[in-house]
């Protein structure tokens, strides 16, 4: 089943480069896998599986998606792309969910998951003299 198959792909890629293993918060949806900074405890991906309506695609069956920050400036553009929707159950100006259905090469998940890796970081604030 390739949506299992990209979703245990892109666990082993976050759990390889980051360090960062699944966390599983809810009794009622064990699937649910949040991933988060170590350092800030920031959340910079979940993924879960949910039924295809709720991203406003007409089909029955479930789909295996992934929630991570991105730069609104990239959000229009991608939202324009097969396998992209409105981020599901988060803030659709700041996140953007990811079918992993097979319709978005993986190696382009693994780059937005850089960057809301990125995003979600602590930042280090330069003194304005410096």
């Amino acid at each position: 089943m390739e949506t299992q198959f990209q979703r245990d792909e892109i666990i082993k890629f976050i759990t390889d480069f980051y360090g960062d293993n699944p966390e599983y918060l809810w009794a009622k949806t064990p699937d649910y896998a949040v991933f988060r900074h170590q350092t800030n405890q920031k959340w910079y991906a979940i993924i879960m599986t949910i039924p295809y309506d709720k991203l406003g695609v007409k089909k029955e069956e479930m789909v295996d998606i992934i929630n991570v920050k991105c730069d609104h400036i990239m959000m229009g553009s991608l939202l324009q792309e097969n396998g992209f929707y409105p981020a599901y159950h988060m803030s659709k100006t700041h996140w953007i969910t990811i079918a992993l259905d097979g319709s978005v090469n993986t190696q382009k998940i693994k780059t937005l998951i850089d960057i809301s890796y990125e995003l979600t970081d602590v930042k280090i604030k330069k003194h304005p003299l410096s």
